[in-house]
């Protein structure tokens, strides 16, 4: 277990078999559309985890613990944490999009949702508050992360100016992620 555990791509392989094997000893499961919206669902919902995840990380450990962190530790953050921490970050938001659009698609509904139309109301904000969030990530996060971070060069004033930029959109982002996850949710659970 130990060998498993201390890599984290075998780790993640393990947890894919342990489904694989739920699927086999539950059995009788039946290859057919119910089943593939399913396991698109199921990857939208680990996509969406790993997004908003890390999108509360970012907002309530990282940021709120930079100022704590003595400046020549300050690198280690800057160099190695967050460039990899934002790389599953807009991945993630991608893929949660991607697989948020095809359960839809799958299932029916994408145009009456996106239109704002009952009774895919809910879901259609939802999707539209995600949209919002995912361009966030990807056209202004992302960016000015990339000026913040010293990926991209550029003045010290500048440097700054991306890294508010890129928390006020980061905090813009936390502040539609509850309702964006309660219409999500309350879609199919009668909660609109």
């Amino acid at each position: 277990m130990g060998v498993i555990l201390q890599s984290l791509g075998r780790t993640v392989a393990a947890s894919v078999v342990l489904v694989i094997l739920l699927i086999v000893l539950v059995g009788n499961v039946p290859m057919n559309h119910a089943w593939g919206a399913f396991v698109m669902r199921w990857l939208h919902v680990v996509s969406g985890v790993m997004w908003i995840g890390l999108l509360w990380y970012f907002n309530f450990v990282q940021i709120p613990s930079m100022p704590k962190i003595p400046d020549e530790q300050k690198p280690a953050i800057g160099k190695v944490i967050a460039p990899a921490a934002l790389f599953w970050f807009r991945w993630a938001a991608l893929a949660t999009v991607v697989t948020g659009a095809l359960v839809a698609l799958m299932n029916g509904y994408i145009g009456t949702a996106l239109a704002l139309q009952r009774p895919f109301l809910a879901i259609g904000i939802g999707m539209w508050l995600g949209l919002i969030m995912a361009f966030n990530v990807w056209f202004i996060i992302w960016p000015n992360q990339k000026k913040a971070l010293g990926i991209v060069t550029v003045t010290p004033e500048e440097k700054a100016k991306a890294a508010r930029m890129a928390m006020l959109t980061s905090r813009t982002n936390t502040l539609l992620s509850l309702p964006m996850l309660f219409c999500m949710v309350a879609q199919q659970n009668g909660g609109l």
